[in-house]
């Protein structure tokens, strides 16, 4: 790898930290590649991504980042997951962590906010935003299903009722 590439991968790896709600690092030694691929279509699925980068590069993009206190996981074969959303990379990481005992979790960030394993692990038992957006619909939409039900109540009572004597008449 040249110089220049360096830079670019520094730079890439820069914007990653910048822009990412969370990022999470772990030693990935002895996981095969299909193992990998596996991790990486997980994460795909949530939108997240995982890169593999060399640590001193990865240390170099992470001066003057808002997470630069992840560089001291960054020693050994260290894989980094993000994603935009705060509790995605947490989330699949951390499971697939317990499928696969060769993947260790080492810490992470989430905004400038560190995150030891146990930090990773909160974060990952927390609903993601897709759970949360769905929860609040639930919450504005079951007001407005009881009112429907409120107002068509008294007429399908009426029609209840009118069938009942009409019943009575006829017999």
């Amino acid at each position: 790898m040249d110089r220049a590439q360096k830079e670019k991968l520094v730079e890439e790896l820069g914007q990653i930290f910048e822009s990412s709600g969370v990022v999470v690092v772990s030693h990935y030694e002895g996981i095969t590649v299909a193992e990998m691929q596996d991790l990486r279509a997980r994460m795909r699925e949530v939108g997240g991504s995982v890169r593999v980068a060399k640590n001193r590069l990865a240390k170099i993009a992470l001066e003057g980042q808002p997470c630069a206190s992840i560089a001291e996981f960054l020693e050994g074969m260290t894989v980094l997951a993000y994603s935009e959303d705060p509790v995605a990379a947490a989330k699949v990481v951390n499971d697939y962590s317990k499928d696969n005992d060769k993947l260790v979790i080492l810490g992470g960030a989430m905004g400038e906010t560190a995150l030891d394993v146990a930090g990773v692990k909160a974060v990952a038992a927390m609903p993601s935003r897709e759970e949360l957006i769905a929860s609040i619909v639930g919450c504005i939409g079951a007001p407005a299903s009881n009112i429907a039900g409120a107002i068509g109540a008294p007429a399908s009572n009426v029609a209840s009722i009118l069938s009942t004597i009409e019943e009575k008449a006829a017999a």
